[in-house]
């Protein structure tokens, strides 16, 4: 699992050399969810307000997301793609999807079928940990 988190940190940088591995996450739930606020963004993935904090900034400053006023709560700021941030991540994750396919290319269907069994199942066992079943 250790060199597979360094291989994940390793290839985003070569897959974008502005985003980090966790930006591209960040972006990535930013798009499923349409929009957030940065203390979702730390609730979610456990991180510190600080570093999501430090994270939405620098994605900010390279014109990737935009804060913009809750229209339920003016007080609150939501982040938001921006078009720069909606290209990148569609650009970065075809790479990695493209690399993807050519690491399993020539895996049998038989394996890959495994391979997305296990997966599927270390997920979901992710996810009942979180809500403490």
């Amino acid at each position: 699992m250790t060199i597979f988190a360094r291989r994940a940190r390793a290839s985003a940088g070569r897959m974008h050399p502005e985003l980090s591995l966790v930006s591209y996450t960040l972006l990535g739930h930013l798009e499923e969810s349409g929009r957030c606020r940065a203390t979702d963004l730390a609730a979610h993935y456990a991180l510190d307000k600080s570093t999501v904090s430090r994270q939405v900034s620098a994605l900010e400053r390279a014109g990737l997301v935009e804060r913009r006023p809750d229209p339920d709560d003016l007080r609150v700021q939501v982040l938001h793609l921006t078009a720069a941030g909606r290209r990148i991540l569609a650009e970065v994750t075809e790479r990695r999807r493209a690399a993807f396919r050519e690491r399993l290319a020539d895996w049998s269907e038989e394996d890959l079928k495994r391979f997305a069994t296990y997966l599927t199942r270390y997920n979901a066992w992710y996810g009942r940990s979180q809500d403490g079943s």
